[in-house]
């Protein structure tokens, strides 16, 4: 995958399963399917690490299912309210929604990638308002109570968040205890 060859998130991403369907039989490969056949017949539908679809893709081997994470059932709760849908949930692995979408959609030709790239820049666009200022919420109230319940508080919101999301979260709340720090250290040099 080029750049993101030694990257986690992508790996993990990597391993989400997507279900293939076979165009030609495919011998000796039957252990894929987990079952007692020895090839895989034309027609057989098997479930497949992302990383073993690109090569029956690209291939002309198998083609392959939209995953229930981008299905639209889910695609219609991200349009009601995406700030209430727990992407994390919906894939395992270290939740890494956006990743898996953006190699769904380079699987997919031109307007099907295109609605692939939508639904992801739309989900983190409404949602990253939220991200961000729910960790300056969670960092303010964790430096002035020392921690207690909001910390709790903050780590049920951090659960249905996306890896991403995650990273964003803890980047927020950084730069908040930096502000205040910085803030802090220029309030004692004016006395």
């Amino acid at each position: 995958m080029g750049d993101e060859y030694y990257d986690i998130d992508a790996i993990l991403a990597e391993n989400q399963k997507v279900q293939c369907t076979f165009k030609v039989n495919v011998p000796d490969m039957g252990h894929l399917a987990g079952g007692e056949d020895r090839d895989i017949k034309s027609g057989a539908k098997i479930q497949i690490p992302m990383w073993m679809a690109y090569i029956l893709i690209y291939s002309d081997y198998a083609d392959f299912n939209i995953p229930p994470p981008f299905s639209s059932r889910v695609r219609n709760a991200l349009d009601a309210e995406a700030r209430s849908v727990r992407l994390t949930s919906l894939v395992g692995q270290g939740g890494m929604w956006y990743t898996f979408g953006v190699m769904i959609m380079r699987l997919l030709n031109d307007e099907p990638a295109l609605e692939m790239s939508n639904i992801l820049v739309k989900t983190f666009r409404a949602r990253l308002t939220e991200v961000v200022d729910q960790a300056q919420h969670f960092a303010s109230i964790g430096a002035s109570t020392g921690g207690g319940s909001s910390g709790d508080q903050g780590m049920a919101f951090r659960e249905g968040l996306d890896g991403t999301e995650r990273e964003l979260f803890a980047l927020a709340q950084w730069s908040v205890k930096l502000m205040k720090k910085w803030h802090e250290s220029t309030e004692t040099s004016r006395r």
